[in-house]
């Protein structure tokens, strides 16, 4: 003799003659599964109360400006000038020196498309140029990205200096070749 579930039912027996549907209401008759559960009691009442208003909860218009407070609380909100700036300024310009190249590009902020690209690297600029860094090179990449930016109906261009990057030396002479072949740099 055997049972059917040893916990609930140790008094039922099996018996083989009974169909599934006749023990499975005996079982139901004998055991509830409502009765295996324990019986709470919830008092909503006391529950609902008036809510608690904290001092930092309220709700700030989006014209207001935040406080120096405020910005240090949530460092990663931009502000509005680095929210606006890509589109004001729309054009960068990127010039990368390595050891042996010059890059240079101008690039559309809000896509990251690139609009024109120089390099000393390619190869008929490599074959016809003495140095690939001295200042002619500079020169070269200049003219270049210049030309190659108003084919592409773009006449104005930004610049944004990296931390103590200062605008000089190969890198000036780079910009300055830009402004002189019709350029404008955009502040």
């Amino acid at each position: 003799m055997s049972c059917l579930v040893s916990s609930t039912c140790s008094h039922l027996p099996f018996d083989s003659s009974l169909t599934r549907s006749t023990r499975s209401s005996k079982l139901a008759s004998s055991v509830s599964w409502q009765s295996s559960f324990p019986k709470f009691s919830i008092d909503i009442g006391s529950v609902i109360s008036s809510p608690i208003v904290k001092k930092d909860s309220f709700v700030q218009a989006a014209w207001t400006r935040r406080s120096r407070g405020e910005a240090a609380k949530r460092p990663n909100k931009k502000s509005w000038k680095q929210r606006t700036d890509m589109y004001m300024r729309p054009f960068l310009l990127n010039v990368f020196f390595s050891r042996k190249f010059i890059h240079a590009k101008v690039m559309h902020r809000p896509t990251s498309k690139v609009i024109s690209v120089a390099t000393t690297n390619a190869r008929d600029i490599r074959t016809n140029i003495p140095s690939l860094v001295d200042d002619e090179a500079c020169r070269l990449i200049g003219k270049l990205i210049a030309e190659r930016s108003m084919e592409a109906d773009v006449y104005a261009v930004s610049y944004e200096p990296r931390k103590g990057e200062r605008i000089e030396g190969k890198l000036g002479i780079v910009i300055d070749t830009i402004k002189e072949h019709g350029i404008v740099f955009v502040p």
